[in-house]
C-alpha cells in the first residue's frame, strides 16, 4: 500500500515539474499581433465598450414606439356611510362588494421638438466613437507589442554578443595563466582580465534577468502560457520590403486616424446635445387612446351593481411653460460643450501634425543609423581579416585578435539592431497615421 502511494506522489510530482518545464516557441510578429487582438484584456474591454454603446442605439429607437399600458384589479368594496354636511345623521349605505377594473391606455408621440431622432442620431455617433476607441487601442497593443518583440530580439543579440565575449575572456585569461608560468606576464594581468570576466557575467545575469521580464510580459498580453519562452523570428529583420516614405502624411492621418475622427464626432455630438436642449422649448403632440371596463358604477346612489365599459381616442397637446426659462442655461451649457469639441478638435489636428513630423523623421533617421552602422560593420570586418591574418603569421597579439573579434561581433549586433529600429519606428509611423 504504501508503495503505491509513493509512486502515486512521483507521478504527480512528475507531472507538475513536466508542466513547468520551459518551452520555446518561434513566433512571428504577425502571429504576435493576431494573439494580442484576440487575447488582450485591455481590448476585450474597449470591445465590451464598442458593442454596449450598440446596444444603446436599440435603446433609443424604443423611443419611437408607441407606449401601452394594461392593467387589471379585483377588490372587496366596504359598505359606504352618508353623512349631513355637518357630520350628523350618518346613515350606512349597502355596496356591491365585489369590485373589479380592467383598463388599456395607449399613446404615440407624434411630434416632440425632433426630440427622439436627435436622440437615436446621438446614441449612432457614440457608437462610432466607441467602435473608434476600440480601433484606437487595437492600434496601441499592436504597438506596444511589437516594441517588446523587438526588444526581446535585442536583448537576445545582447547575450549573444555577451556569451561570445565570455567565451574569448576565458580563452584570453587561459593564455595570460599560460605566460605566467613562463614569467611573460605579471598576476596584475591575470586579476584585470579575471575582473572583466566578471562584469560580464553579472552583465549576462542583467541580460537575462530582461529578457525573462519582457517575455513574462508579452505572454500575458498573447494570452500563452507562463512557461512559454517566446523566440523572435529572424525574418523580423527584413526591411527589404518597408516603404520610404517622401510625401506628406498629415493628410492621410487627418482621414484615417481614429483619435481625429473621434474629436470630429464629439463635435457632432455637442451640436445633437444643442438640438436636444432646443427640443424642451417645443410642444410634444401625442396620439392617445384607452378602453376602461369597470364595476361596479359607484358614481350613482345608490351604486348600480354592473359593469361599464367605455373608451375614448385623441390627440393631446402638452407644453412645459417652465422650460421657457429653465433651457437657456441647458442650450448655454450644450453650446459651451460645443465650443470644447471645437478646440479639441484643432488641438488634436495640430497634434496628428507633430506626430507625424516626428514619426516620419525618426523613420529616416533610423535608416540613416542603419546606413552608417552597416559601414561601419564592413570597417570592422575588413579590420578583423588584417588581424586574423597577422595573427595567424605571429605578427599580432591575442589580444588585438580579441579585441577585433569583439568589434566585428558588436558592430554586427549594432546593424541588426538598427534593422529592428527601422521595423519599430515603421510601425510607429503607421500607427500615428492610423493604418497599423
Amino acid at each position: 500500500m504504501k508503495i503505491h502511494c509513493w509512486l502515486a506522489l512521483f507521478l504527480i510530482s512528475a507531472q507538475v515539474g513536466f508542466a513547468q518545464i520551459p518551452k520555446e516557441k518561434i513566433i512571428s510578429l504577425d502571429t504576435v499581433f493576431v494573439l494580442a487582438e484576440r487575447n488582450s484584456t485591455h481590448l476585450k474591454i474597449s470591445k465590451s465598450i464598442s458593442e454596449t454603446a450598440n446596444m444603446a442605439i436599440d435603446v433609443a429607437e424604443n423611443l419611437r414606439l408607441p407606449s401601452v399600458d394594461v392593467g387589471i384589479s379585483a377588490m372587496y368594496l366596504g359598505d359606504a356611510t352618508i353623512f349631513d354636511r355637518n357630520f350628523s345623521n350618518a346613515q350606512n349605505a349597502a355596496m356591491p362588494h365585489f369590485g373589479n377594473n380592467f383598463s388599456a391606455e395607449a399613446s404615440y408621440v407624434v411630434f416632440a421638438g425632433d426630440a427622439v431622432s436627435n436622440a437615436i442620431e446621438k446614441a449612432e455617433l457614440e457608437s462610432q466613437i466607441a467602435t473608434l476607441s476600440h480601433d484606437k487601442n487595437r492600434m496601441d497593443i499592436r504597438l506596444l507589442v511589437a516594441g517588446q518583440y523587438l526588444d526581446l530580439y535585442k536583448l537576445y543579440n545582447q547575450k549573444k554578443v555577451f556569451n561570445k565575449n565570455i567565451e574569448e575572456t576565458n580563452e584570453l585569461i587561459r593564455h595570460v595563466k599560460a605566460k605566467l608560468t613562463t614569467g611573460m606576464a605579471l598576476d596584475n594581468d591575470l586579476t584585470r582580465y579575471e575582473l572583466m570576466l566578471q562584469n560580464l557575467k553579472l552583465a549576462l545575469i542583467e541580460i537575462e534577468n530582461n529578457i525573462s521580464i519582457v517575455n513574462i510580459h508579452l505572454t500575458i498580453a498573447l494570452g500563452l502560457p507562463d512557461e512559454t519562452v517566446i523566440i523572435p523570428d529572424s525574418s523580423v529583420q527584413n526591411i527589404n520590403e518597408l516603404p520610404l516614405f517622401a510625401e506628406n502624411l498629415v493628410d492621410e492621418a487627418n482621414e484615417k486616424r481614429p483619435s481625429v475622427k473621434i474629436q470630429s464626432l464629439q463635435k457632432e455630438v455637442a451640436q445633437k446635445d444643442i438640438k436636444l436642449a432646443k427640443a424642451d422649448l417645443y410642444p410634444s403632440v401625442a396620439i392617445f387612446g384607452a378602453d376602461y371596463f369597470e364595476g361596479p358604477i359607484t358614481m350613482e346612489v345608490p351604486p348600480i351593481n354592473k359593469n361599464l365599459n367605455y373608451w375614448y381616442l385623441g390627440v393631446g397637446i402638452k407644453c412645459n411653460l417652465a422650460s421657457l426659462y429653465k433651457s437657456s442655461n441647458k442650450i448655454s451649457l450644450a453650446k459651451s460643450s460645443l465650443n470644447t469639441a471645437n478646440y479639441a478638435y484643432e488641438a488634436e489636428l495640430e497634434n496628428t501634425r507633430t506626430a507625424i513630423y516626428s514619426a516620419q523623421t525618426k523613420y529616416g533617421e533610423a535608416y540613416e543609423k542603419l546606413y552608417t552602422y552597416q559601414k561601419s560593420f564592413q570597417l570592422a570586418s575588413e579590420n578583423y581579416a588584417v588581424i586574423n591574418n597577422r595573427y595567424q603569421n605571429d605578427l599580432a597579439l591575442i589580444t588585438e585578435m580579441l579585441d577585433a573579434s569583439n568589434m566585428k561581433l558588436k558592430a554586427e549586433l549594432q546593424v541588426i539592431n538598427a534593422k529592428l529600429d527601422v521595423v519599430f519606428n515603421y510601425y510607429k509611423l503607421l500607427r500615428e497615421i492610423g493604418t497599423l
